[in-house]
């Protein structure tokens, strides 16, 4: 079995969306709600992987990708590991910085 990500996620979700929606050939609604609850159980496991994924300062895993993890950096910004977390060094115009600590 190959692992799934929220990408085949979305894409089922769609599918089964469409399907109950095919008026000559509709999907089941037992079958439709028990999709529902099963991805319902998938996303809220998600949400938490997404919670732990930013409180850790981790990249993504095989089910998130890192880049839906990761926040947008400004111009300037650097993100270095400390020993009890990350830190985010912001450089403003005029020599001036911004140091944010996140610990883990």
């Amino acid at each position: 079995m190959t692992t799934k990500n929220i990408t085949d996620l979305r894409r089922i979700m769609f599918d089964t969306l469409q399907a109950l929606q095919d008026k000559k050939n509709p999907l089941d609604i037992e079958r439709a709600l028990a999709i529902k609850e099963v991805d319902q159980v998938i996303v809220n496991s998600a949400k938490v992987e997404i919670d732990y994924l930013k409180i850790t300062g981790q990249g993504g895993s095989g089910f998130i990708p890192e880049e839906l993890t990761s926040a947008p950096r400004l111009r300037g910004e650097t993100v270095e590991p400390t020993g009890h977390g990350m830190k985010t060094i912001t450089h403003l115009p005029g020599g001036t910085t911004i140091t944010r600590h996140k610990a883990s």
